[in-house]
């Protein structure tokens, strides 16, 4: 049994019982069962339950924004982009598509063995998928990774974050209400422990969202089992200042790529080298944006940087804060949490003087922190942002679209 309570004033929100061993093994027996029946059906009868969630996501959109935003205390934009917008635009596109990507392909045959030999491709469901999601995206992890699976005709037993769980459970009231049949997808509630018992459950494939420690014992609990696992986990995105860029959209970049979902995000810049003939402009521009950002829910919708979703994530964030304070750093703005708030609210905060010595730099910090170094060219920026041992995201400014390219293909990341 745990006990909630909201980041925005710290008031007790309920309790949350945690499903134990037990649970999950029942969930994933009526996964099992149903699997073959839902992997029967026609993909344009599954696409259609799609469509009508679609609908049902744009309808309800108040009742998802108000519920994220109860138990996150993110900016209600925040919630509207990531939470509604995003998963619209999946639903739409996977719903759309889904048919045509699942499709038998046939290919080629090299050689004499072409005359004798037909070779085809052709896409099978796994069976029953385990899906563990975070957080700091509680409906939009679990709608979009959900319907990828259940659209290749998989059942989902799924667990959303302890923190966020009735975010998480909204998915499959939606599908559900859409008239998806009963154990196609499950949405368990409960903590690690609950997630670990969907691990090594007996499932067919697991999906991961979530810290780096966490994702290693994931792997090896399905490394052991011979299944296979999909995971997304932490990151510590450079962002690079060339000379020519345009500086008033790199520093929006900055701020945006730093502070959006108060800064809880995986693919979120965390380091910023900027070159040095352009440095004080860039922080001067930084400085003065950040003089007009809006914290607390008193703005509503015009509010910029929402709450920390966690007092856990809040201890990180104040440690890394004030190891980077103690090596050096200078902290221009921010550097605490916000005094004039009740909840876990962290002012945006500006740090330069950074190193590769403070913790700030090397690890994941998922607050809204903008931390600004000063390099001497742009082979240095792109030597410090791949002195890393995460490699998720990236982004590159400039105005010279063939440098831009040169240099983003060199970060050694997921994606820039």
């Amino acid at each position: 049994h745990l006990q909630l309570r909201s980041p925005v004033n710290l008031e007790p929100t309920g309790e949350l019982v945690c499903a134990n061993a037990e649970d999950v093994a029942a969930a994933i027996s009526r996964a099992r069962t149903a699997q073959p029946a839902w992997a029967a059906t026609l993909m344009k009868e599954r696409a259609a339950i799609v469509q009508r969630a679609l609908q049902l996501v744009l309808e309800r959109q108040d009742e998802i924004i108000d519920t994220v935003v109860a138990e996150t205390g993110k900016a209600r934009t925040d919630a509207m982009s990531m939470e509604v917008f995003s998963v619209a635009d999946s639903l739409c596109y996977y719903a759309k598509n889904a048919e045509k990507f699942l499709r038998p392909r046939k290919r080629k045959v090299h050689g004499i063995i072409g005359i004798a030999k037909q070779l085809r491709i052709v896409y099978k469901p796994l069976g029953v998928v385990g899906l563990i999601t975070p957080w700091n995206g509680p409906f939009v992890l679990v709608m979009n990774q959900a319907v990828q699976a259940i659209l290749a005709g998989n059942t989902v037993v799924a667990k959303g974050s302890e923190v966020t769980p009735w975010s998480a459970k909204l998915a499959e009231t939606i599908l559900r209400d859409a008239g998806l049949p009963e154990g196609v997808l499950q949405v368990l509630l409960g903590d690690g422990e609950t997630g670990a018992a969907i691990v090594r459950g007996g499932v067919d494939k697991v999906s991961f969202t979530g810290s780096v420690a966490t994702g290693r014992k994931v792997a090896e609990a399905c490394a052991s089992q011979l299944i296979p696992c999909t995971l997304e986990l932490g990151g510590n995105d450079a962002m690079i200042v060339c000379a020519d860029a345009d500086l008033d959209r790199a520093a929006d970049g900055a701020w945006l790529g730093s502070c959006m979902n108060t800064g809880h995000y995986c693919c979120g810049t965390e380091r910023i080298y900027v070159v040095s003939e352009v440095y004080d402009a860039f922080l001067g521009k930084i400085l003065e944006k950040g003089k007009h950002l809006r914290q607390g829910p008193q703005h509503g919708w015009e509010e910029d940087v929402g709450a920390v979703f966690w007092d856990r994530q809040m201890t990180i964030i104040e440690a890394h804060v004030e190891d980077a304070r103690a090596k050096g750093a200078t902290i221009h703005m921010g550097g605490r949490r916000n005094p004039d708030l009740p909840g876990l609210y962290y002012e945006p905060t500006v740090i330069t003087d950074v190193d590769n010595a403070m913790d700030i730099m090397q690890l994941e910090t998922f607050g809204p922190i903008l931390c600004i170094q000063k390099v001497a060219s742009e082979e240095e920026a792109l030597a410090l942002a791949n002195d890393s041992e995460f490699g998720l995201n990236g982004n590159v400014w400039t105005q010279d679209k063939d440098k831009g390219y040169r240099l983003a293909t060199s970060i050694d990341t997921g994606s820039c």
